[in-house]
């Protein structure tokens, strides 16, 4: 039987919570890929009708996390070498476009925040929660899309967002590699406050690249 539970939110309807709470089972690990999502057993768990566990189950597939597949129904979706080499291909080239936009356009209020937000994230190292971990790291980047004045880019980048969070998160698991992110973080600000695009751009396509090679090898134990 699963532990995870209903995340209640007086504030959202019912079917943004079921769906909330499922996406987070998913995400940690909980329902894990390839396990199949029964409406009834869900329903059951949750303490709802099967009509917002259906809702919520197409709205996974609509991020990726969930496959409809002959005879089994709703499927947690696998993390392939394919989907993530096509996920991450994209979001290198839409980041380094970014912090290109970022060096010439971020403010002093803004680099003050993307400072505040690093510091922010090395405390919730501390702490060891990786959802939380996950959302710092989130906040971080999101600084540096909102840097580049292109409203268009962080609409497209947005719409990336819960499929690069999967890919996050699974990267943050690692322990062994919190260092290393720190380490790309400083060098990163430090090179949009010089204005330093090239250096932006080798550092944000390094800190992808290590971690699409660190998910790869930990797919494989």
């Amino acid at each position: 039987m699963h532990d995870f539970t209903m995340k209640i939110n007086e504030y959202l309807p019912l079917r943004e919570v079921v769906f909330n709470t499922l996406r987070d089972a998913i995400l940690k690990g909980e329902l894990k890929p390839g396990e199949h999502l029964m409406e009834v057993q869900l329903a059951n768990k949750l303490g709802v009708s099967r009509t917002p566990i259906r809702e919520a189950i197409r709205q996974l597939e609509a991020e990726g996390l969930v496959v409809m597949t002959p005879r089994k129904g709703a499927v947690v979706a696998e993390i392939t070498k394919e989907d993530l080499t096509d996920v991450l291909e994209v979001r290198k080239t839409l980041e380094k476009f970014a912090v290109e936009l970022a060096c010439s356009n971020i403010n002093d209020e803004e680099l003050e925040r993307l400072h505040q937000c690093h510091e922010i994230l090395k405390e919730a190292f501390d702490s060891g929660e990786l959802t939380g971990i996950a959302n710092k790291d989130e906040e971080f980047h999101d600084v540096i899309y909102g840097a580049t004045r292109n409203k268009r880019l962080i609409q497209i980048l947005n719409n990336l967002r819960e499929q690069i969070y999967r890919y996050r998160l699974e990267y943050i698991k690692d322990e062994g590699k919190w260092f290393i992110l720190i380490d790309e973080h400083d060098k990163l600000i430090n090179a949009i406050e010089n204005k330093d695009v090239a250096t932006a751009k080798e550092v944000i396509e390094a800190h992808i690249d290590n971690q699409e090679q660190t998910i790869l090898e930990n797919l494989k134990k």
